[in-house]
């Protein structure tokens, strides 16, 4: 009876209502985008790095060369001398080595050249099919083969560098030998060749061409026996025979470095850099900056939503203490009739607590509609999703609850003026 009450009394001036329901709608949805968001994103980030300890790249941004090499979600630094990073690869403090070639893209899916290591580091199984063997043979990852609709046997041509309206080549077709299971980590959104298969691949345009393009090569650097392996190329039949990974003089663009001794972690970095043209990023370190760098905008949207709640409510204070006023003969009439001072008291709460309710079931409603965009917008361009369905308990429950306090808090002072409702003088002015 108090429940049906109070929800009627809540529409007696539904615009301060529905303004009231607005502001808390606003603010729980944008504390909802960014829980969701924060926990997911560093989630994600985190299982990626996960066996990485150092990642050996061009010279250049080491923020960079962590993001190209680990997340694929930013341009290479540039290449490196295959031969001169095998002897830092065979390093006894080394426990695992991965290299990564990069050269094309299908419908703006990367084209990665690595070895079948790089798939048992993200413990991706084969769901059919089975691991590349020969040149232009492809595994492509579980979100790949479900968006582009790929199936075993299928062959497609890569488009050069990295973008995905680049130049179509007109040889060196790509067969798909196997689909990778669904992991949740950067390997769903890539399709893996070996490396042979990158360099055979560009070989007929050459290396003036790698030189002129950031995903082959630094811009305009050419290497002295850039020549004499062009020419020996160009005599090369790719569809012949296949290059191997013995190739000399050919470049990759990185290698993940997992360490057994970790020593390597902090001696490495200034070894490399001051012994070779290369450099070691360490990627928790830049992963911490970033998130770091981010970490202020997300308090500052927090600060702002956390603001709207506070005015929501002021509205809601505003609202109550205002239609008590208009509502006291009424409270007066209903102490008359046998209510009890905790009854007008609970009546009002009520009120300010059904308010919230609203607000928070349509914030969060509201917030998860905003994961689905902003999903849609990063899978576009950094081939990162968000599950708009995962439900943080802990912290959503927080939510829900300061949620609630707030309308308490709003409703005290008007309802505390209801239970001390004078009754006699109140009928005597109405």
């Amino acid at each position: 009876m108090i429940g049906k009450l109070a929800w009627k009394n809540i529409w007696f001036k539904p615009l301060n209502t529905i303004l009231s329901i607005l502001l808390l709608t606003a603010s729980v949805a944008i504390i909802t985008v960014l829980i969701l968001v924060e926990k997911q994103f560093e989630e994600k980030y985190q299982s990626n790095l996960d066996g990485v300890d150092l990642v050996l790249g061009a010279q250049g941004s080491p923020l960079q060369l962590v993001l190209s090499s680990v997340y694929q979600v930013d341009d290479p630094t540039g290449n490196i001398s295959y031969d001169s990073v095998k002897v830092w690869m065979q390093h006894p403090y080394v426990k695992k080595a991965i290299p990564l070639a990069y050269g094309d893209n299908y419908v703006g899916f990367k084209i990665v050249g690595t070895t079948p290591d790089y798939i048992e580091k993200y413990q991706a199984k084969m769901a059919e099919g089975k691991v590349f063997e020969h040149n232009f043979e492809v595994v492509v990852g579980a979100d790949v083969a479900e968006k582009l609709n790929l199936k075993l046997g299928d062959t497609f041509k890569g488009t050069h560098g990295s973008a995905a309206e680049g130049e179509v080549h007109d040889h060196g077709e790509y067969s798909v030998v196997g689909i990778a299971s669904k992991t949740g980590k950067v390997i769903d959104n890539l399709i893996l060749s070996n490396i042979p298969t990158v360099w055979q691949m560009h070989h007929e345009e050459g290396h003036e061409e790698i030189a002129e393009n950031p995903a082959h090569g630094e811009p305009g650097h050419v290497h002295e026996d850039e020549e004499h392996v062009h020419s020996e190329v160009c005599n090369h039949d790719e569809h012949e025979s296949d290059m191997t990974i013995d190739e000399p003089n050919m470049e990759i663009t990185s290698v993940l470095i997992e360490f057994k001794n970790k020593m390597g972690v902090f001696m490495w970095p200034n070894i490399i850099a001051q012994n070779t043209k290369m450099q070691a990023a360490l990627p928790t370190y830049q992963m911490n900056r970033l998130f770091d760098m981010f970490g202020v905008g997300l308090n500052a949207l927090k600060y702002l939503a956390f603001g709207i709640m506070l005015i929501s409510g002021i509205s809601i204070f505003i609202a109550l203490f205002n239609t008590l006023k208009e509502r006291k003969a009424e409270f007066a009439l209903m102490r008359v009739n046998g209510a009890k001072k905790h009854q007008l008291l609970l009546v009002v709460l009520l009120e300010s607590i059904l308010l919230c309710i609203v607000g928070y079931f349509f914030g969060t409603v509201l917030g998860r509609l905003g994961i689905v965009l902003l999903s849609k917008a990063s899978e576009s361009d950094f081939k990162l999703g968000f599950d708009p369905m995962e439900i943080i308990w802990e912290k959503e429950g927080l939510l829900f609850g300061l949620t609630l306090l707030v309308g308490l808090i709003a409703a005290g002072i008007p309802a505390i003026k209801a239970y001390t409702l004078n009754i006699s003088k109140t009928l005597a002015n109405a």
